[in-house]
């Protein structure tokens, strides 16, 4: 592109500097998240309440439970002292209303889970949906100064991510909650004194688990970075991998990679271990209550202050409550995650958007002639590309831009479809401002054939057809044959059908780019522009495409930027920039006669081309 960095060095410069971004708003992240599930706030409550149901049969359980170990210790007591015996019918009661409990449990626990892959997955699906409408309003810069691959990132692995953990966190936080809150009502109930035994190791275990949380939080973060930063870097190397490979630069590619990646090692492997010191901590926290209530148990039980059921199902408890107190540890961590995804997601999608200062009701204009009227613009603001660009062109003309590598001759063609606005004068369509118009109406008077050809994975006949969409086979198999790809096409294994992949390996970069000059003649617009549309095939070739060109181009305001001046002779104008200013314009004969700097041009090029 003139005058305006590529995408592939931003990318890399933003892939280093992630690492020295700091934590963000959790809470802020997590408020937002919530507020962006509002939809699903039905589905929520119904999660709430079958995860409360499932857990509360599931306390329930021990407690019943207890009671058929007490009738079976008493009923052995009664049958050693001769005074009775044990009371099986009591004991299978008991027993079948406990597997009825855990059964109602699992039920719960099964709809609950129902539910929440549901909103978890909804939620995935809402938001890609809204990153990918997103980025069909932010401006081109915004992606002309970023790696493809940190968008890649946001909207797979980050959206991935919070949607892993939203299903994991939020269930097992309302489980965790409850269960914890059941278990230690249910504990009260059987005896005090062993309950308070059981909450001294609260204390401590809280103490350990903001310690891990508060050295975790920063780490997450930066492991959803770095994830971002190594899809940019993947993205980058094998995207160019042919470039690589041609220049011998493997072992750099190689080096530059593990660079990213060590960063990648690193962040994830602080995280992990962080969050994988959570379990052995509580785990030896939860033990030492253990021990502490077996052993004031056995006390309490030889004084007769409660029963043995009593102390099974105490100590089934302790083990319930400090197992929650774990998992929400765990989950401390999972929302970590979650929240440094969310972050991620939603600044992006709060990032500025295309403006449009005019209705989009203002209809088109009758005339395609185009004016532009001391047009200033720079991509930064000061750093001017274009300094003062006047030119009239009238409708139905054909005008060349040419000039040196620089020079701002695809600057122009971006001002004109409103892919940025000038900083200063105007660009005016049958009189109208386009700045007066949406851009959207803008760019649906332009066909625009690029030299970097963009093919998606699918039929050669779809990827034609992606130029008018509602376009018959006829039309598709006539627009190939006007832009002279007809005859290769059908030479294809399937022909019209043949899938192609996105980088459409298996046909050459001019097949490619008759293929794309097939789908801009197929989309019949009133205005072309063709950025070094021939500038990939043969001299046969172009001539053919030429001479398409020429039946598309009649009666259509054309743009042609050329470097092969060869192919814009029969221009209605042609205009010499160089350094973003007009330092000629005129027809090729006039231009020639001048012996200035189109004249110097084309002998230049015409002595290359004769050695």
């Amino acid at each position: 592109m003139n005058g305006h960095p590529t995408s592939a060095a931003h990318g890399g410069r933003r892939g280093r500097m992630a690492s020295v971004e700091k934590a963000e708003d959790f809470k802020g992240s997590m408020k937002r998240l919530l507020s962006f599930m509002g939809a699903y706030r039905f589905a929520l409550a119904a999660v709430l309440v079958f995860a409360i149901g499932s857990t509360v049969f599931n306390i329930v359980g021990p407690k019943v439970l207890s009671t058929a170990t007490t009738e079976l210790f008493d009923g052995m007591a009664s049958k050693i002292a001769g005074t009775g015996g044990i009371d099986f019918d009591a004991i299978a009661a008991i027993l079948l209303t406990t597997l009825g409990l855990y059964a109602l449990s699992a039920a719960c626990s099964f709809v609950q889970g129902w539910l929440m892959t549901g909103v978890s997955q909804k939620t995935c699906y809402a938001l890609r949906a809204r990153i990918v409408d997103k980025i069909s309003r932010m401006p081109m810069g915004r992606f002309e100064q970023s790696s493809a691959g940190d968008v890649l990132s946001r909207i797979t692995n980050d959206v991935d991510v919070l949607g892993q953990s939203l299903n994991q966190g939020l269930t097992q936080l309302i489980t965790s909650g409850v269960t914890m809150v059941g278990v230690l009502a249910m504990m009260l109930t059987i005896d005090v004194p062993m309950t308070l035994i059981a909450l001294a190791t609260v204390p401590v275990s809280l103490i350990a688990v903001k310690a891990v949380v508060k050295r975790s939080q920063r780490y997450f973060r930066r492991q959803q970075e770095k994830l971002g930063a190594i899809n940019a870097k993947v993205e980058e190397t094998f995207s160019g991998h042919e470039v690589v490979r041609a220049f011998g630069r493997e072992r750099e590619a190689s080096a530059d990679f593990r660079a990213v990646n060590d960063d990648l090692y690193e962040s994830a492997w602080r995280s992990q271990f962080l969050s994988g010191l959570m379990m052995p901590v509580m785990s030896f926290v939860s033990n030492l209550g253990y021990v502490a209530v077996a052993v004031a148990g056995a006390a309490f039980a030889l004084r007769g202050s409660v029963t043995v059921g009593d102390i099974q199902a105490f100590i089934q408890y302790v083990k319930n409550f400090t197992q929650p107190m774990t998992q929400l540890a765990q989950v401390s961590n999972v929302f970590q995650q979650m929240a440094a995804a969310a972050e991620r997601i939603f600044a992006f999608l709060d990032e500025p958007e295309e403006s449009e200062s005019a209705p989009s009701s203002l209809p088109l204009p009758k005339g395609c002639d185009v004016e532009f009227d001391h047009v200033r613009f720079g991509y930064e603001r000061n750093t001017p590309i274009i300094r003062d660009f006047s030119a009239r062109v009238r409708e139905g003309a054909t005008v060349a831009l040419v000039g040196p590598t620089g020079a701002g001759k695809t600057t122009m063609v971006k001002l004109l479809m409103r892919f940025y606005d000038v900083d200063s004068g105007s660009i005016r369509i049958g009189g109208t401002d386009i700045r007066a118009m949406d851009r959207d109406a803008v760019r649906s008077l332009f066909s625009m054939v690029l030299q970097d050809t963009w093919l998606f994975e699918g039929s050669v006949r779809e990827n034609i057809r992606y130029g008018r969409l509602d376009a018959t086979d006829a039309e598709v198999e006539a627009a190939a044959a006007a832009a002279f790809a007809d005859h290769f096409i059908r030479a294809l294994p399937n022909g019209y059908d043949t899938v192609i992949g996105g980088d459409a390996g298996a046909i050459s970069q001019g097949q490619r780019q008759l293929i794309t000059i097939a789908r801009a003649i197929l989309a019949d617009r009133r205005m072309i522009i063709l950025d070094e549309a021939t500038s990939s095939v043969d001299t046969l070739t172009e001539r053919r495409i030429q001479a398409a060109m020429d039946t598309l181009m009649e009666g259509r305001t054309s743009f042609v930027i050329a470097h092969r001046l060869s192919t814009i002779r029969n221009a209605d104008l042609i205009v010499v920039l160089d350094g973003g200013d007009i330092v000629e314009q005129g027809t090729h004969e006039e231009l020639l006669g001048r012996g200035g700097a189109y004249a110097r041009l084309y002998e230049a090029q015409f002595e290359g081309d004769g050695a």
